[in-house]
């Protein structure tokens, strides 16, 4: 996860209650009794930490596995900028973590919506004019520390702070050609280690398993009728087999800075999932070399992104992080467990080989974070 997952102990407490009674009465001598004012009791709030923010950033060149465009001259052009608007959710309770992210992502006419082919040809041939794609992807994940659950610090040693079982869900949907769909679960373990100035690095190893994921030309019926399970599916929806996946992710704010200039701070993440067989789910129909449409280990990375606390700096420390600027560069190989060096049709031209460098993503990227 981007943000830290710092699963201290949340404890509720309640101020005592000190219950006042008298057994005696005052005779007519005593001075009058002062009222005394009752003290409220409040009850402690369920998240310590509750972090929203809206971001809008831009992708300058993004990829889509199998959208591409034939230059003048002859070579390909796979990237597509992309407009990112993103909502991000993250809380500590008095067990774990919670952690929300969804990204709502526009692309450019390279990456066209349906009724365009990836190739931003209509079905039958001639150039199309499609608006460009629409993509939605959520993440979300929760941790469960097991220093919280049973109520220990055993799992606090040394740089390491808590180890915590984490559980998630991958939603994604696209408007494109393919229709695609991403509706994935993952369950593991959480390690939580310290940094310097306040900072963090989480590892994750996971077990990853894909509930359905659509692709519509792969649904029976639509060129020919096919044999389901043999040479299409059914419903066009592919049941992948459970994989291994290591998510890792670190934050830590560059408090070596002189004070003066004491804004910035860096993060990033990476992801590496496993290979899940043939990505078409069909293996009768793969083949060979560059043929071949087994999927590939896929790593999936933001290894650098430099923030800057303009709220901190222009506003004053109160605002810290109410208003992020930041730059990123990203990269993405093997897009979604797809073999950047084969899968024809897709990663590669189908009829020369020739790659359509639409599967590995390396892109910077720039945007701008309001916490709410």
């Amino acid at each position: 996860m981007p943000h830290r997952t710092k699963n201290s102990a949340f404890l509720l407490s309640l101020a005592p209650l000190a219950i006042l009674a008298s057994t005696s009465f005052a005779n007519a001598a005593d001075p009058p009794a002062m009222p005394v004012k009752a003290s409220l009791i409040t009850d402690a709030p369920f998240f310590s930490v509750n972090d929203n923010r809206l971001t809008y950033s831009y992708q300058f060149t993004a990829t889509d596995p199998g959208a591409y465009s034939t230059r003048p001259n002859g070579t390909i052009n796979g990237t597509t900028a992309k407009q990112v608007y993103s909502f991000t959710h993250f809380d500590v309770w008095a067990y774990g973590t919670n952690f929300f992210n969804v990204d709502l992502l526009k692309s450019t006419h390279n990456d066209p919506a349906s009724p365009c082919q990836p190739t931003g040809t209509l079905p039958f041939g001639p150039p199309g004019a499609c608006a460009g794609a629409t993509e939605f992807y959520g993440i979300e994940r929760s941790t469960f520390g097991w220093n919280e659950i049973f109520k220990t610090k055993a799992f606090k040693i040394g740089p390491l702070r808590n180890i915590s079982f984490e559980v998630g869900a991958d939603l994604g949907a696209a408007n494109s050609y393919y229709a695609p769909t991403t509706n994935n679960v993952v369950a593991g373990l959480q390690f939580a280690f310290d940094l310097p100035y306040k900072g963090y690095v989480n590892l994750a190893p996971l077990v990853v398993y894909g509930l359905a994921s659509h692709k519509s030309f792969l649904q029976c019926g639509l060129f020919n009728p096919g044999v389901p399970g043999v040479t299409c599916l059914a419903d066009g929806n592919r049941v992948f087999p459970p994989t291994w996946k290591i998510e890792t992710n670190y934050y830590m704010d560059l408090g070596f800075l002189p004070e003066s200039v004491r804004y910035f701070a860096i993060s990033g993440r990476v992801s590496m999932t496993g290979a899940k067989g043939d990505i078409n789910t069909l293996p009768a129909l793969s083949g060979v070399g560059r043929f071949s449409t087994n999927s590939k280990i896929e790593l999936n990375s933001e290894p650098i992104r430099l923030t800057f606390d303009a709220g901190k700096a222009f506003i004053g420390p109160k605002y810290g992080h109410f208003v992020d600027l930041w730059v990123a560069y990203r990269y993405w190989h093997n897009k979604y467990g797809l073999d950047s060096n084969a899968t024809p049709g897709t990663c590669t031209v189908a009829a020369t080989g020739v790659s359509t460098n639409s599967c590995t993503e390396k892109s910077a990227s720039a945007g701008v974070s309001v916490k709410f």
